[in-house]
């Protein structure tokens, strides 16, 4: 299924999108929607996995309760 959006872009970005999107892929019909679509895809691959970085680290600073063994020292853990 396919959507219209309507979006502001500044002048030299849209001059510039068209002429590439019109290299890659022709001045053929939708050949802005195939450019727009593969730029919002990568868009969003990139932000998606910065964000999953982001929650990782967030996840690694709090820490994590392994177990209920509460040792002083690294003795109590190791007796012999």
């Amino acid at each position: 299924m396919k959507k219209t959006i309507t979006v502001n872009i500044d002048d030299k970005t849209n001059l510039v999108f068209r002429d590439v999107a019109a290299i890659k892929y022709g001045e053929g019909k939708g050949y802005l929607g195939k450019a727009l679509t593969e730029a919002m895809n990568f868009w969003i691959e990139r932000n998606e996995k910065s964000n999953v970085d982001l929650e990782a680290i967030k996840m690694l600073n709090k820490g994590f309760r392994i177990g209920g063994i509460k040792a002083k020292e690294r003795a109590e853990l190791h007796e012999r």
